[in-house]
């Protein structure tokens, strides 16, 4: 299998350079999503872009819903991309939901990933007890259900609401647009395993570095997460950002880039 087409692969940076920064996107997203923060690194790392199986400019084919029906299909193409390019000293940099996967690909392959940054993480969306995940389970619910009827209006209602910044009226209309752009059948089968996922029994088992980057009143995944994250991954870093919303890469790159640089 050819995982450059797969996952359309796109390795820039300094070639020479020790360490790689690996980028994962989010939901109803792809590897543009960085194209504000990746460069900044570019001098100093080699940078490695992709796009999760289903979504952008990847090969659709390979979609197996039986594989991408837990984040370990999709932590499992992290590792095949690690090793199939030969990375070393890997610095995984994961947006959203790719931020678990990237906590399960570390768990899974020992070594394979040398630290971990989580932009905007949460291991569980559903509240459960004593646990804000900041959604009731008929509230996800609902939103897949809304998703699986109109993707279109989903996309369209849901987009201002993840990314905030209501000033800034393109951000919005770039993730809307992106959403939209998603195979609907697709979207709904990351929706579902995005938002029904529990990975919370992962956090204690991390034993890389990790930094926690928690953007101020991000409805996706509110501060009692991110502080929950702190809490249970063990010498975790967090940073709580000035940022607004759930999408730093795009709202605010410049602070998302120095947090990084921060760790890195």
């Amino acid at each position: 299998m050819n995982l450059v087409e797969r996952n359309n692969i796109k390795v820039t940076g300094n070639s020479r350079a020790a360490a790689t920064l690996l980028f994962a996107h989010g939901f109803g997203c792809d590897q543009n999503m960085w194209r504000y923060v990746a460069p900044s690194f570019a001098s100093r790392f080699k940078i490695v872009l992709f796009d999760h199986v289903g979504a952008g400019e990847s090969d659709l084919k390979c979609f197996v819903p039986s594989k991408y029906a837990s984040l370990d299909g999709y932590a499992d193409d992290v590792l095949e991309i690690i090793d199939d390019l030969k990375l070393t000293n890997v610095i995984f940099v994961g947006h959203s939901v790719s931020s678990m996967i990237g906590v399960i690909a570390a768990n899974k392959a020992p070594g394979a990933i040398q630290s971990l940054v989580l932009v905007g993480p949460s291991p569980s969306y559903i509240d459960d007890g004593d646990y804000t995940g900041g959604f009731t389970r008929p509230q996800i619910e609902e939103l897949l259900q809304s998703l699986d009827s109109n993707h279109m209006g989903w996309s369209m209602t849901m987009a201002p609401v993840i990314m905030a910044n209501p000033e800034r009226e393109e951000l919005a209309k770039e993730l809307t647009a992106s959403f939209c752009r998603t195979d609907p059948e697709m979207a709904k089968a990351f929706a579902t395993t995005t938002f029904l996922s529990d990975s919370r029994t992962a956090l204690p088992l991390v034993t890389v570095p990790t930094l926690i980057l928690q953007c101020s009143d991000d409805v996706i995944a509110p501060e009692e997460v991110g502080r929950y994250i702190h809490a249970q991954i063990p010498h975790s870093k967090l940073i709580v950002m000035e940022a607004t919303g759930h999408c730093p890469n795009l709202s605010a790159p410049e602070e998302t880039i120095a947090a990084i640089e921060s760790f890195v």
